[in-house]
């Protein structure tokens, strides 16, 4: 598989507008934060739709009781500290003093209790909690109290989840929204306050800087610690051209490209107004993804096979720089303690041809969908339409913009009607790191991620590990979980990559972690 063609410092053109005047040298535009996201807003609600751009609104207006720092530890966020009982079954939060939203209102327990209980319907870890969980109660406005069936060591983990659907908290009259219904009023608590009159969706989210935040004092690391605004104003501008945006990034028209296209990366760097770092060291899982309720793909023999025919060198080389990825043949992110890499089978595009025959494939449309407006995502797709057309599938290739792919990707129906086969993507490995957290390893049919895949072997081992009473029993449980997910296919890893983020040089602070964190920055 050829690399996409190199682009030029030739194709970085002067921008000539981005929807709104520039106010490049001017008091607003030096308090203004101007961040380009890795794909367009257009959807609100981070506990309905959780992918990372979701995710970064959701950081910016929402907060949480406790935060991940940038080696995935929990520290208190909103909560002011906790006490759990000897026997491990009461659990009591004290939220900080002085805590409000938007509107004014003070955060209350009974708020924090609305919003765990919404994002632990739809969140693969908020379920294994609720499952553990006796009863909630509010004892009083500072305090909430959870009492479990059993111990849950990992309860602290759960709430500071930091990627794909971290426990945001909301007012219980948002969090009493039903969990299948997205909310549309932006209230929260944390350091942004929405500007609702100003969004464009898919192309622009405004912020304001919240005056009432109150930072906690330790410094800031990824998720955790003090969240200090310095800039009066956030503008989250989507600009489809790579270049384009390149260009913006260059004459200092925004502050910071989240994944600069790989190809101009280079070019970046040799400009001496632009910096650029590793966005999060722990990298990327890229993966294949599965429809599981449809043929093909719903028969393991196929998707074994076209695990063992891809070519990870391929979807690698078409996303990130060389030097910055690597073969991973795994259920869980590489390099991470107790993840089992396994020996990948010889390349045999005939037996991929002849498993596809054996399940019955016929030649009907294949339908793959493919964002055309997220770099990350949009070649490993390619990629894959390349691989499928060489093995002989009749391959219907969808491509559209990352929202509406985002929806397509949620509908069951068959593909000939709305659904989909295959899906590439990726995820950050701080959001995949265990079976607590990966939402990607999870077997429970129509509550897994999409893709619905269902094996009770798979979620057996699952339970064994979250329920393992001691290390060497989460190690075995863990060790046999890889075993059955290796096995059950229920998705097909395409490697290990790190991205680089680029930002104006005299923008200071910028974090690392699985999301952009918009907090910490200074200009100068």
């Amino acid at each position: 598989m050829r690399r996409r063609s190199l682009l030029t410092a030739a194709a970085i053109a002067p921008l000539a507008a981005l929807g709104t005047p520039a106010l490049a040298q001017g008091t607003a535009r030096g308090r203004t934060l101007r961040f380009m996201p890795q794909a367009a807003l257009a959807v609100l609600d981070p506990i309905f739709n959780p992918t990372t751009i979701v995710t970064t609104h959701g950081y910016c207006v929402f907060d949480t009781l406790y935060g991940a720092d940038s080696r995935l530890r929990p520290h208190p966020q909103m909560a002011e500290g906790h006490e759990v009982s000897d026997n491990g079954l009461l659990w009591t939060i004290r939220l900080r003093d002085g805590l409000r939203f938007h509107d004014g209102e003070p955060v209350r327990s009974r708020d924090c209790v609305a919003s765990i209980r919404r994002w632990a319907v739809r969140d693969g870890f908020g379920q294994i909690l609720a499952r553990a969980v006796a009863e909630y109660g509010t004892p009083d406005d500072r305090t909430l109290t959870i009492r479990l069936h059993r111990p849950f060591p990992a309860l602290l983990d759960a709430l500071a989840k930091p990627a794909a659907s971290p426990c945001f908290i909301m007012p219980e009259r948002l969090a009493n929204t039903p969990a299948d219904r997205p909310i549309t009023e932006m209230i929260g608590s944390g350091p942004w306050r929405w500007v609702a009159s100003e969004y464009v969706q898919g192309s622009r989210a405004v912020y304001a800087r919240n005056e009432a935040y109150i930072p906690r004092e330790e410094p800031a690391d990824a998720a955790a610690g003090g969240k200090r605004v310095h800039f009066d104003r956030l503008e989250l501008i989507w600009i489809p051209d790579g270049g384009t945006a390149a260009a913006a990034l260059r004459t200092g028209e925004i502050d910071w490209i989240e994944y600069p296209l790989p190809d101009l990366v280079p070019v970046l760097q040799r400009e001496r107004g632009v910096r650029t770092q590793i966005y999060d060291p722990n990298g990327f899982l890229g993966f294949l993804r599965f429809n599981h309720l449809h043929p093909p793909f719903n028969d393991v023999r196929v998707r074994r096979a076209i695990r063992d025919v891809l070519v990870q060198p391929d979807y690698m080389a078409s996303v990130a720089l060389p030097g910055d990825w690597s073969e991973c043949h795994a259920v869980f992110p590489c390099g991470l303690p107790g993840v089992r890499e396994f020996e990948p089978a010889p390349q045999n595009m005939d037996r991929a041809r002849a498993a596809l025959r054996e399940a019955g494939y016929a030649g009907e449309p294949v339908v793959l969908i493919n964002p055309t407006d997220f770099p990350a995502i949009t070649q490993q797709g390619r990629v894959t339409a390349d691989l499928m057309r060489r093995l002989g599938v009749n391959l219907d290739l969808v491509e559209s913009d990352w929202a509406t792919i985002v929806a397509r990707r949620a509908n069951r129906t068959p593909p000939s009607q709305g659904g989909w086969n295959l899906h590439n993507t990726n995820f950050p490995a701080a959001a995949v790191a265990n079976p607590a957290v990966s939402p990607i390893i999870r077997m429970n049919g129509e509550k897994a991620w999409f893709g619905w895949p269902s094996d009770p072997a798979v979620e057996a081992q699952v339970e064994a590990w979250i329920n393992a009473p001691d290390e060497a029993s989460q190690a075995r449980a863990m060790a046999a979980l890889q075993q059955a997910a290796w096995d059950a296919v229920p998705f097909a890893p395409t490697g290990m990559f790190r991205l680089r983020t680029a930002f104006r040089a005299d923008l200071t602070g910028v974090l690392q972690g699985p999301n952009p964190f918009l907090w910490n920055l200074r200009r100068g």
